[in-house]
């Protein structure tokens, strides 16, 4: 019984402190700034945009070869 309640005792105070170090606030734990919309939107246009172009200049390199 003892065992128990020391589990649930961990697993709750485990689950109030999640979070503590970032401030509690969401987007903290991110690599990259979500606060400015506009900078954010030129990283995902950047991001997606070239792992969708990359075929396509791959395939014009190899046609030109």
């Amino acid at each position: 019984m003892i065992g128990s309640q020391m589990v649930r005792r961990f697993a709750t105070s485990a689950l109030l402190r999640h979070g503590a170090e970032t401030g509690g606030r969401p987007g903290m734990n991110l690599p990259f700034d979500t606060n400015n919309k506009y900078k954010l939107t030129a990283y995902f246009i950047l991001f997606f945009g070239s792992g969708l172009a990359a075929p396509f200049l791959i395939v014009r390199h190899q046609l030109l070869k």
